[in-house]
């Protein structure tokens, strides 16, 4: 089924790989039909594109395969997954393909509808991170995709220094939660109350495992020395039953929450967190919590990261900054004490405190919040690609 519907109006053809792909397809199709109407879709992708009447050429969760490790034994699955998907977009004949994240798969498939159909216009939703490791992929964009649409951005000079396609800044869908992730009454009340830290130790079952003992350590020593507070871990229902394994051996009690309300309350009283390096950074610097931040991977992992990636810093919301302001606790740095040490300052009123904060404060002119949701620019701009 390629979920095409009918009707007078452009056909576009939407390509995801994982759930946070999904989500921004789902988004996307909401602003276009407010945009235009009587637009078409089709789509590889998830429940939330398939609530939107939009069903799925097969079901998304196939390609929940496609990781480090998995890559060379579900190779033969993936490969045909991607003929089928590029097979579907050519036969369909749409204005436009979009491809959404996931370039293992999206970019393979771009690449065989391009060779088979140029004149379909492709539009990429979610900049590689070019920027930061094979920074040679940019120009090799050049060939198959006509449009980048960036979450983050310095994406746009950095694509434009490497030689890639026309870039844009459409801006983070956190940038759509930031009222439910800060406090109503402004960043003072977080200091105000029993203190609540969060600990989010990663978004995938052998992150939470590889960070989840150092963590609860780091937590013992700073309830030891600081005092008590109440420790909230928010997590996805997926990962719910790992997490509670996890916590279960801290030395502090931990809630566990992965309902979107409880993290969302558990967000706006937050005095501080410890978070694993990604999305989480941008997260939390959006909502204005200040954070340590902290990770590690096994050591032919870090000989592979060292060699490959350059960019100063691991932290997301340090290099949307433009600086390091939050501190990060890398492989053998990362240890209990390291983080106790700098989690410490953070849980009172501290030149420490203050310097995240204050820097977290630009970040809405920055991420242009309040300035239109970034699924409307997307929309605007997918459509100027459709003209």
């Amino acid at each position: 089924m390629s979920g095409t519907a009918s009707g007078p109006g452009p056909h576009i053809y939407l390509v995801a790989g994982e759930e946070s792909g999904d989500r921004l397809g789902a988004a996307l199709i909401r602003a276009l039909r407010r945009e235009r109407a009587g637009i078409r879709f089709s789509a590889v992708g998830g429940s939330q594109m398939t609530a939107e009447g939009v069903p799925s050429l097969f079901p998304l969760g196939e390609l929940a395969i496609i990781g480090f490790a998995a890559i060379v034994k579900s190779l033969p699955a993936i490969l045909k997954r991607i003929n089928e998907t590029a097979a579907a977009v050519v036969a369909a004949k749409p204005d436009l393909l979009v491809i959404i994240d996931s370039p293992e798969f999206t970019h393979r498939v771009a690449r065989k509808v391009r060779a088979a159909a140029p004149n379909i216009p492709i539009v990429d939703y979610v900049c590689p991170s070019v920027w930061a490791w094979r920074p040679g992929r940019a120009k090799a964009m050049l060939g198959y995709v006509d449009r980048v649409l960036a979450l983050l951005p310095f994406e746009p000079e950095a694509m434009a220094r490497l030689g890639g396609p026309a870039t844009v800044f459409v801006g983070h869908p956190l940038a759509e939660q930031v009222g439910k992730l800060r406090p109503e009454n402004g960043p003072a009340t977080r200091l105000e109350g029993p203190p609540l830290v969060l600990a989010m130790p990663g978004s995938r079952s052998g992150e939470v495992r590889r960070m989840a003992e150092v963590f609860g350590t780091a937590l013992g020593q700073l309830a030891a020395s600081a005092g008590p507070f109440e420790v909230v871990v928010p997590t996805v229902e997926r990962l719910e039953a790992t997490v509670r394994d996890a916590v279960a051996r801290w030395p502090v009690p931990a809630r566990v929450v992965s309902n979107a309300d409880e993290k969302y309350a558990a967000f706006r009283r937050a005095r501080a967190a410890l978070a694993k390096s990604g999305t989480s950074t941008l997260e939390l610097a959006l909502a204005g919590v200040p954070m340590v931040t902290a990770y590690k991977v096994a050591k032919l992992e870090e000989w592979v990261a060292r060699l490959l990636i350059k960019v100063p810093s691991a932290i997301l919301a340090n290099l949307v900054l433009g600086r390091n302001v939050v501190p990060e606790f890398l492989q053998q740095d990362c240890t209990p004490e390291n983080l106790t040490r700098a989690l410490a300052p953070l849980m009172t009123d501290t030149p420490e405190r203050r310097r995240q904060i204050e820097a977290f404060g630009e970040l809405d002119t920055i991420m242009k919040i309040g300035q239109g949701s970034p699924s409307e620019r997307a929309a605007a701009a997918v459509l100027t690609t459709l003209r």
